[in-house]
C-alpha cells in the first residue's frame, strides 16, 4: 500500500482503484439492504415491549439512591471475577474442541502449555499490582427515581415528587424499525430501552442505574515506561490485564447493585459460570453498543454519576479513559432483556434529533452505523 501510494506514476491509478472498489462495496451493502423493509417510527411505537406493571411492578425502592463511590478497589477482590477467555484471544491461543475456552484451554495438546505460561504471569502482575498499587481500580454507581414517557427515560431528583422542576435529565432511547418476521399470529415488539421503564402515567415509581468502572489508571504510565525499555511483551501484558479488571468490576459491580445497593435480588445466590452466562435479573447495556448504539447518551451518565472526581473521563468522541474502563445504565425489571437496536429510518432520526436538540445531521453522524439509508458524508 506504501509503496504505491509513493509511486508518482501509479499512484493515481491506485487511488481510482480503491474508490472503484469501495463504491461497488457501497452499493453491494445497500443492495442488500433493500431486501429489508421497514416500518415507519409511529406504527413501531404502536408495537412496543408490553410489561404489565400490575402483574409484574418496577422493582423495589433501591436501598442506596443517589452515588456510590468505590476509590481504590482491592484488586484481589476482583480477580475471581475475571472472564480469561478475553485474555487468551489477545494473544492469539485457541484451543480445539473440547479444550477451546478456558480454563480447559490448558489441556489442549497444541497452546496448552503457553496458555499456561501466559496465565501464570498474568498472575504474577497481578500480584504486583494488588501489593504496589502500580495499577488502581476506581468504580462509581447512581441510582436514580426514573420514569419513561414515550421512547425517554426522565430521571428525577425527588422520588417523591417527579415532576419537570425535578426533572434532572432525559436519556433518549431508540426504537427498532426493521420488520419483524411473523413466528405466530402476534409480530414480535419493536423494542426500545424505554420499555423497561414504568411510565410515568402509570403512577408507579420505577429507577435507573449507572455505573463507571475502570482498571487502568496509572496503566499508561507504566506501558510508557515499558516502551521506553522496548519491552513490547510486558506492554501487552498490562493493557490486556487492565482491561480483564474493567469487566471484573463491573461484574463485580453489577452483583453489588442486585444484592446490596440496589437489593431488588438480595437473595441471588450464583456461580461465576452463571454470572457469564447471564443467569441473573436485570441488564447493564452500554451506549455505544446494540441496544442504545448513541455513543454521546455518556454525557447525561457523567453528569448523574459525577465520575470525573474518580481518574475517569470522556474524550470528545465519548470514548472513556483510561482506555480499560466501561459504563452503562442499569435495567433491573424482571423482563428486561438484551436486543439490537439494528437499523432505523429517517423518521425516527429526526424524531430523535428533535427530542436531543441536536442537528440531524449530527445525530447521523452517531448513528450512521445504524442508518438504512445513504448520507452525505
Amino acid at each position: 500500500v506504501v509503496s504505491s501510494l509513493l509511486d508518482k506514476g501509479n499512484r493515481g491509478d491506485y487511488l481510482d482503484d480503491i474508490a472503484e472498489e469501495y463504491t461497488e462495496l457501497r452499493e453491494e451493502y445497500y443492495a442488500g439492504l433493500e431486501d429489508q423493509k421497514y416500518v415507519d417510527l409511529e406504527t413501531a411505537r404502536k408495537s412496543p415491549f408490553v410489561i404489565d406493571w400490575e402483574k409484574t411492578p418496577p422493582p423495589p425502592t433501591p436501598k442506596c439512591l443517589g452515588i456510590t463511590k468505590f476509590v481504590d478497589y482491592d484488586i484481589e477482590e476482583l480477580r475471581p471475577y475475571i472472564d480469561w477467555n478475553p485474555f487468551f484471544h489477545i494473544w492469539q491461543i485457541r484451543g480445539k474442541y473440547p479444550n477451546r475456552g478456558y480454563p480447559k484451554l490448558f489441556e489442549d495438546a497444541t497452546v496448552g502449555k503457553e496458555a499456561r505460561r501466559l496465565f501464570d504471569e498474568a498472575n504474577q502482575m497481578l500480584d504486583d499490582f494488588a501489593k504496589t498499587k502500580t495499577i488502581r481500580a476506581n468504580a462509581v454507581v447512581a441510582i436514580c427515581p426514573a420514569n419513561s414517557v414515550g421512547d425517554d427515560i426522565e430521571v428525577y431528583s425527588d422520588d417523591n415528587n417527579r415532576c419537570d422542576a425535578t426533572k434532572v435529565g432525559t436519556f433518549h432511547t431508540i426504537r427498532q424499525q426493521l420488520e419483524k418476521v411473523r413466528a405466530n399470529e402476534e409480530a414480535d415488539p419493536f423494542m426500545a430501552l424505554s420499555d423497561f421503564i414504568a411510565p410515568k402515567s402509570s403512577g408507579k415509581k420505577d429507577y435507573i442505574g449507572m455505573f463507571a468502572a475502570t482498571g487502568g489508571i496509572g496503566a499508561s504510565v507504566l506501558c510508557e515506561k515499558y516502551k521506553a525499555e522496548l519491552d513490547d511483551y510486558r506492554m501487552i501484558m498490562v493493557d490486556a490485564i487492565a482491561d480483564r479488571l474493567a469487566e471484573a468490576f463491573a461484574e463485580k459491580l453489577h452483583e453489588e447493585v442486585r444484592r446490596t445497593i440496589w437489593g431488588y435480588a438480595n437473595e441471588e445466590s450464583l456461580d461465576k459460570s452463571d454470572l457469564l452466562k447471564i443467569k441473573y435479573q436485570g441488564i447493564r447495556p452500554a451506549p455505544g453498543y446494540p441496544s442504545q448504539p448513541d455513543h454521546t447518551e455518556k454525557a447525561l451518565m457523567w453528569k448523574l454519576m459525577e465520575a470525573d472526581g474518580l481518574d475517569m473521563g470522556l474524550t470528545e468522541s465519548y470514548m472513556m479513559t483510561p482506555s480499560a474502563s466501561v459504563s452503562g445504565l442499569i435495567f433491573a425489571h424482571s423482563m428486561s432483556k438484551y436486543f439490537a437496536v439494528g437499523k432505523i429510518q429517517k423518521d425516527q432520526v429526526e424524531d430523535y434529533a428533535a427530542r436531543k436538540g441536536m442537528d440531524v445531521s449530527e445525530v447521523e453522524k452517531w448513528l450512521r452505523i445504524n442508518l438504512s439509508y445513504d448520507t452525505v458524508i
